[in-house]
């Protein structure tokens, strides 16, 4: 069973509708921290705050279960938006402390010289993918996925880098680290590629 974590701050039922599409039906949006401990994959999805998705987490009862399932048990993970931020350790957008799953760090857009963009970033945006990975299969060329947020990660490790997007300078769009994996992006609305994506991820 997928448990998609609903902890308040995100876009749950598009991600369900968009399971449901690809035929993956046995996943379900829970605010239960115990449906975690039976889960064979997490999605945490997030759209908002740094700090108030941490407090939503910690205060619905997620963290630990989170951990234990992820760190301890090698479940899969997949974060979205906000979701992939807070597997980091911290954010510019606050001082809580992040899931730590990926070393690194959250960061606001720097586009001091770039006056024709805007911030948040918002729209589609070609995704290009650095390492081979089986979530990337049929997404090599030219991939497209849509974008909604101002902050974006910075990596300690080069090796946790899954796929770059070009926004006034290269920043890191999709993480992974073994079973853990978090992309900037909105599959569940970036239509056949977000769909590809999924199905990629859903079959592992």
């Amino acid at each position: 069973m997928i448990v998609i974590v609903n902890y308040g701050l995100g876009n749950s039922g598009s991600i369900l509708n968009m399971l449901r599409k690809i035929g993956c039906h046995d996943a379900v949006i829970s605010s239960d921290p115990s449906d975690l401990l039976t889960a064979s994959k997490l999605i945490l999805p997030g759209v908002g705050h740094f700090d108030k998705g941490m407090a939503n987490l910690a205060s619905f009862g997620f963290m630990e279960p989170l951990k234990k399932r992820v760190l301890g048990g090698g479940v899969p993970i997949l974060g979205i938006c906000l979701g992939m931020q807070m597997l980091a350790k911290g954010s510019e957008e606050g001082v809580r402390e992040g899931l730590g799953f990926i070393r690194g760090q959250v960061i606001h857009f720097r586009l001091n010289d770039e006056r024709s963009l805007k911030i948040p970033h918002m729209g589609w945006n070609r995704v290009e993918f650095v390492r081979r990975n089986p979530v990337a299969a049929g997404l090599e060329d030219e991939s497209r996925f849509y974008f909604v947020h101002s902050y974006h990660m910075v990596c300690e490790d080069a090796e946790d880098v899954l796929a770059t997007t070009e926004y006034g300078y290269e920043f890191v769009s999709a993480v992974s680290c073994g079973h853990i994996l978090g992309v900037q992006f909105h599959p569940e609305k970036s239509h056949r590629f977000g769909m590809t994506f999924l199905k990629n991820w859903t079959s592992l």
